[in-house]
């Protein structure tokens, strides 16, 4: 199964999404978005766009996004359990390990936006993986992460979409 993961849009529009993103997100077969899209009509857009789609909100998405949406939710992808998260209790850079708080059992992966930082690290068993920012700006490129799950195994991989303005 190939997974798109993207987070921190922030956009109010689909056509601001980057068209590669808009690709990807028709061609993967599950498409999962870390938060902060800003509205709900972006989260329609991926829903009707994505083959499969799963998404949480994040602390910059309105009241009506926040009142239809979780901030975290685990799904189980050919066995492995992924926790998906937009730790709204954030503020500046944090350990990871914080993040297994989110989770009332220990996900063998954790996906998660916020700190708008591309992130790929496994610590005490378990995989972090921070897809980074969907939209360059400066000093700061679009990027995503492309997981490939089979049988119990996964390979994450983070890709720029567009370089940093």
């Amino acid at each position: 199964m190939e997974i798109l993961v993207v987070s921190d849009t922030h956009h109010r529009d689909w056509e601001e999404v980057h068209p590669a993103i808009r690709g990807l997100v028709e061609r993967a077969d599950l498409t999962i978005h870390c938060g902060d899209f800003t509205n709900f009509s972006l989260v329609e857009h991926f829903q009707l766009n994505a083959k499969q789609f799963i998404g949480v909100h994040g602390n910059s998405d309105d009241h009506d996004l926040r009142q239809r949406m979780s901030s975290k939710q685990i799904i189980t992808v050919e066995g492995l359990k992924f926790g998906i998260t937009h730790p709204v209790w954030g503020g500046p850079p944090f350990e990871l390990t914080e993040l297994l708080s989110d989770f009332p059992e220990t996900p063998d992966v954790i996906l998660f936006g916020h700190l708008h930082e591309p992130i790929n690290e496994s610590h005490n068993g378990v995989t972090f993986v921070n897809p980074g920012q969907g939209y360059s700006s400066f000093l700061v490129p679009a990027t995503i992460a492309l997981l490939t799950v089979i049988h119990n195994e996964f390979h994450a991989k983070i890709e720029t979409i567009e370089a940093a303005r």
